[in-house]
């Protein structure tokens, strides 16, 4: 007889026979989270900082809106990579090492066809994205030259993720989280030189960040390239990027794993370039307090992205070995300490809502009303974080359709009907439209750990994949 959710969830966390233990964990996690912190967080964090010492609510409204958008890209490009970490994690996990290296192989050539054609999109079609957004016209000028030279970054981070694919799968997370130290250190100094014209240079605001961006990536994918190539340690993989068209490939398994990855990542980045367009009705301030509490909230979710990458190659080694109670104990580990570091910081965060808002508002515009909304948004906070550990270890186990479906499913047939129809109702409250139509997206959620946790009480999410 199976065990209600609870007795189940309080049984994993104490098994010591099963799984890894908290420490290993924890020391898997930490590499990842810095790489999180320093991809997803610390550099928009420090950006928006310079930005909005221009003293502009409209140039920090459109870098906000911009991010949301490329925060999607980055999803996009991680789907690929999550495709490369699923299918050379279980082919590591079973010492098939020339697969791996194939799969390498094809995950550079799939990336730079997406990538290039990703980033011509975003450089001719700047002007219709922003128009689509039903932003201030103002935004919209200040956006398009950002976004065109933005793309050529875009570029370089999808080729440069799918060596990190490659590197995550035979679980090395240390070596992308120097990278990253090192290619946010290069942004945050030529971000702060261009943006307010240091050492010489002039200075060109806001697209400024946009020119930091692309020489970021750029040193980052040379560098990781020289890695993985160039490092004794992975010849055993017998990488060869050029390649004749009669080797075995990959190719079209990595597209197959990936393609329903790309659809349930792109899902959930395009909720909130949606629900920035609901809350774009409220105008230029309420695109700003959306920019900011997303923030703050997307800083103290880290450790729960962190633990997303973890599971997945967790599960995907141990899916090889077929160590179900393993996989099953190493979640509950990891959603009990995501939970507890998550709140701590949101707490801390609602502490002092209102003297980190005006970090980014110096003219005061949105900080009352982000400083009203976050802590109750907060709350709910937590479906997110489950939905997030819980998606990262179904991909890992390649149930990645499930994933794709269940979100899907939610944002068409919940979360945008919902929303699109409070955004149209009369309400005179600012503050309760904005937590209203925000509030539905973790709604959403909940809706998705719901099946989530139910195709994990069942046996069909063991199906071998490869």
């Amino acid at each position: 007889m199976r065990k209600n959710i609870l007795r189940s969830y309080l049984s994993g966390i104490m098994d010591g026979e099963h799984g890894e233990s908290f420490r290993t964990i924890l020391r898997y996690s930490m590499p990842e989270f810095i790489t999180a912190l320093l991809l997803y967080s610390l550099p928009f964090w420090l950006d928006s900082w310079f930005v909005a010492q221009l003293v502009s609510t409209s140039r920090y409204a459109t870098l906000g809106a911009t991010n949301n958008l490329l925060h999607w890209l980055t999803k996009v490009a991680e789907a690929l990579s999550v495709g490369t970490v699923i299918i050379a994690g279980q082919f590591n996990g079973r010492q098939e090492y020339k697969k791996v290296g194939r799969t390498m192989r094809d995950s550079f050539w799939v990336t730079v066809l997406v990538g290039g054609i990703v980033s011509g999109i975003l450089f001719f079609g700047a002007h219709g994205i922003y128009s689509w957004y039903g932003v201030p016209e103002k935004m919209v000028r200040l956006g398009v030259p950002f976004l065109r030279l933005r793309a050529l970054g875009i570029f370089f981070m999808f080729v440069f993720l799918a060596f990190i694919g490659f590197l995550r799968g035979i679980k090395n997370t240390k070596t992308p989280m120097k990278i990253f130290i090192g290619g946010s250190l290069i942004f945050i100094f030529f971000d702060y030189v261009f943006i307010f014209g240091k050492f010489g240079f002039p200075a060109w605001g806001l697209q400024g960040s946009a020119i930091a961006s692309v020489i970021q990536y750029g040193v980052m994918l040379f560098l990781v390239v020289c890695v993985v190539l160039f490092r004794k340690k992975y010849r055993m993989y017998g990488i060869k990027l050029i390649y004749a068209v009669t080797e075995p490939s990959y190719r079209m398994h990595l597209l197959h794993v990936s393609w329903p990855v790309l659809i349930d990542k792109s899902t959930m980045a395009l909720a909130y370039i949606w629900l920035c367009k609901m809350l774009a009705t409220m105008g230029k301030v309420g695109v700003a307090t959306f920019s900011v509490v997303k923030d703050m909230e997307r800083f103290a979710l880290l450790p729960a992205i962190a633990f997303a990458q973890v599971v997945t190659f967790l599960v995907s080694n141990d899916f090889g070995r077929q160590n179900w109670r393993g996989i099953k104990s190493n979640i509950k580990k990891i959603v009990f300490i995501a939970s507890v570091v998550v709140f701590a910081t949101l707490i801390l965060f609602s502490l002092n809502t209102k003297f980190i808002i005006h970090i980014f508002d110096k003219k005061d515009k949105f900080t009352d009303l982000a400083a009203f909304v976050f802590p109750i948004l907060s709350v709910l906070v937590f479906f997110d974080l489950l939905q997030l550990i819980l998606a990262g270890a179904l991909r890992g186990s390649g149930n990645v359709r499930t994933v794709m479906l269940t979100r899907l499913a939610v944002c068409l047939c919940f979360f945008i009907p919902a929303s699109y129809m409070v955004s149209g109702l009369d309400i005179q409250s600012v503050e309760l439209k904005f937590i209203l139509i925000y509030g539905l997206f973790y709604i959403g959620n909940a809706l998705m750990c719901i099946s989530y946790i139910k195709r994990f009480r069942g046996t069909a999410w063991r199906e071998p994949m490869i």
